[in-house]
């Protein structure tokens, strides 16, 4: 699985985000070990406040464990994961949270542990820390019998589908998928093979390359997003430099938002929002389906804690009761009839623990298949709606550049007309 760890502050944003049931179907808090509090959020304040008595400020390092999209894993193995995460970077005895979230049929967890030492109240570093996990993730694929992803492979080059969170939150407001905008860029470049046929090339799909203030080349989307052109290319700037120079022949950053603005006029506008609220109504009977599958799921869930939670009850008094009190006590402690009773109870006690375990993880990948169902229908319908973003993009670049054609022709005439009204030039 793959695994990305930070160090990081902020207490109760962390707290807020794990919690979130509003982007996730699921969020089970499955462990708190090593806190006195007893919910996540007092537990990470509690963090916070061992953390005073050092210089320390990101005293949590988080770390999120994504297994590959149909693996089936079960609670058993993160938690090996988990451990065996915190044994390699030197945290196996510090306080720790374990949150798993389900979302669109898959399942994935989060650890976050404390990185302040109590005892000597002092942060315990993290050397090589991304190395490290790299390195685990690398034997968890291999272990589960996994395709090791491209990024793992010995001669894997960087998947140019990674991006960062920034990336991904404003493609999110879009309504786009980041990787798509990725791919544009990447194709864009891959059929260029200079700065001109680069520029018309993103002009058709509704971008415009400028001179970055910090930069050498970057792009405008329509609503004055600004893009890396390297970063979202997957090409490193000192390449970009080789093929268009040191200082490319572009717009500036201002005259190009203002040749933007002038070209996405009102009618275009309208077009695009007809699209967003088409896809938005297509999207919404799914919306609503999944909601109701979350609430049947999660009242499944509950009833089955219930359930289980009455016969561990029951069970814990008949094992309970089989340790007799009185003289026939004193009389069992003595034969040792009261150990084997004991010994007895601790075995049963764990095989109805592991029962349960068993339970709980059947309903889960019987809700997780029902959801990947459902999944698959929305997927299909996402990708219809990519296809009609692309057309809609390639038409409006063909409108913008029909625009532009237009009005140079025009300044021509208009250029032509006055030197015909001013005549010929005696003074030669």
């Amino acid at each position: 699985m793959i695994l990305k760890g930070s160090q990081r502050s902020g207490a109760v944003r962390l707290a807020a985000h794990l919690l979130n049931e509003q982007d996730n179907d699921h969020v089970q808090v499955a462990e708190l070990k090593g806190f006195v509090a007893r919910d996540l959020e007092s537990a990470f304040r509690e963090a916070h406040a061992i953390s005073k008595g050092t210089r320390c400020s990101q005293f949590l390092f988080s770390l999120s464990l994504n297994p590959p999209l149909e693996a089936e894993v079960s609670e058993e193995a993160f938690r090996k994961a988990a451990n065996e995460a915190g044994q390699r970077l030197g945290l196996q005895d510090q306080p720790r949270a374990l949150v798993f979230h389900e979302k669109e049929g898959r399942r994935h967890a989060h650890v976050v542990w404390s990185r302040i030492d109590a005892d000597s109240l002092k942060a315990i570093n993290l050397p090589f820390y991304k190395t490290r996990l790299r390195d685990l993730a690398k034997e968890l694929y291999l272990d589960h019998g996994w395709n090791l992803p491209q990024g793992l492979q010995v001669d894997g080059g960087k998947n140019p589908f990674n991006f960062t969170l920034a990336e991904w939150q404003r493609a999110k407001r879009q309504g786009v998928d980041p990787r798509e905008i990725k791919q544009l860029f990447r194709d864009a470049w891959e059929r260029s093979d200079n700065l001109t046929s680069l520029s018309n090339a993103l002009e058709e799909r509704g971008y415009l390359l400028a001179k970055g203030d910090r930069r050498s080349v970057v792009a405008l989307d329509r609503d004055g997003e600004i893009y890396s052109f390297a970063r979202m290319a997957g090409v490193r700037a000192k390449v970009l430099k080789e093929r268009f120079g040191e200082t490319p022949d572009l717009p500036s950053l201002a005259m190009a938002r203002a040749q933007m603005k002038a070209r996405v006029t009102d009618q275009l506008k309208s077009f695009i929002q007809q699209v967003k609220e088409r896809h938005a109504d297509q999207m919404q009977p799914f919306a609503e389906e999944k909601a109701d599958l979350v609430v049947q799921h999660r009242a499944e869930r509950k009833r089955l804690k219930e359930k289980q939670a009455e016969r561990w009850e029951t069970e814990s008094v008949s094992r309970a009761n089989r340790l007799r009190g009185g003289l026939r006590g004193l009389f069992d402690r003595l034969t040792g009839t009261a150990r084997e009773t004991r010994a007895r109870n601790e075995a049963e006690a764990w095989r109805c623990l592991k029962r349960d375990q068993a339970q709980r993880e059947a309903l889960i990948a019987a809700q997780m298949q029902d959801r990947r169902g459902m999944q698959s229908r929305i997927d299909a319908l996402r990708a219809r709606q990519k296809d009609d973003r692309r057309i809609l993009a390639r038409d409006i670049g063909r409108v913008l550049k029909a625009r532009a054609r237009n009005a140079q022709a025009q300044r021509q005439e208009r250029s032509q007309r006055r030197r015909r009204d001013r005549g010929p030039d005696l003074s030669r």
